[in-house]
């Protein structure tokens, strides 16, 4: 399985290679959060290939990854496609002391490759070993949660977005009502689930580095903080949505 594990991170090495290659020549470097979502589909389906679990474990934990990342890489691709590049790689570009083509190369390609194996690893545990068959149900169940939240919460903020009369309003409706971030709650179901399909024998229980490290990115790292940073300097009332809204967690609203 070490020897495995190595091809799975050999695979993402080489993606990031491309991706930033294709990066450098279009100019811009927002191209990263396509990839994000392909690069789990390719260790989905590399491990699928090298692992020597069942057969239908392999092609459900393939089949849910491939799902997953498939629609968030269509998602990023259709809301980025038309508008100038995410200020936020424009800003990791201006920052950059030398090259700004070979410091996006090792801060955010090679950095997010290594995070991407990391997260991926209860996809890769859990097509490995015989195991029980007792967690597939809640394991699925959790990922279907996360699926729909992430999915619906998307879908609702790319309507609301593409209408012009609600420029500067805030999103209160829907999943938005509930949750600040519907669809990194929903993400984190995602990965929280793989973790539980990871868990048929016992050692699968150190995958838990992968839903924890993107639970943390999501909620205390590059994903919450620094979305809401940014909104709040762009819409007012957002201040008022912050307080009595969940910050993550699906609750009922706060009352005035």
């Amino acid at each position: 399985m070490i020897v495995n594990l190595v091809v799975t991170a050999a695979a993402v090495l080489v993606l990031m290679l491309v991706a930033w290659g294709v990066g450098v020549r279009r100019r811009r470097h927002d191209g990263i959060d396509v990839v994000w979502g392909l690069g789990f589909v390719l260790i989905g389906v590399v491990t699928a290939v090298l692992a020597d679990g069942p057969g239908w474990r392999r092609a459900l934990v393939t089949a849910l990854v491939a799902i997953w990342g498939l629609r968030l890489a269509r998602h990023i691709h259709r809301r980025n496609r038309g508008n100038p590049e995410d200020r936020r790689y424009v800003e990791i570009r201006a920052r950059a002391r030398g090259n700004p083509n070979i410091y996006a190369l090792y801060s955010v390609y090679l950095l997010q490759g290594a995070v991407m194996w990391v997260v991926s690893l209860p996809v890769q545990y859990a097509q490995y070993g015989a195991g029980t068959w007792v967690v597939v149900p809640f394991g699925v169940a959790l990922w279907l949660v996360g699926f729909v939240f992430e999915t619906v919460g998307d879908a609702q903020l790319a309507r609301f977005t593409a209408d012009s009369a609600n420029r500067g309003k805030v999103l209160d409706t829907g999943l938005w009502r509930y949750t600040r971030h519907p669809n990194y709650f929903g993400d984190a179901c995602v990965w929280w689930g793989f973790f539980v399909l990871a868990c048929h024998s016992w050692p699968g229980l150190v995958t838990v580095v992968g839903p924890a490290a993107i639970t943390f990115l999501l909620t205390r790292g590059t994903g919450k903080p620094l979305l809401e940073k940014s909104i709040r300097d762009r819409r007012p009332g957002y201040a008022e949505y912050v307080e009595r809204t969940s910050g993550f967690f699906p609750a009922p609203p706060k009352k005035a």
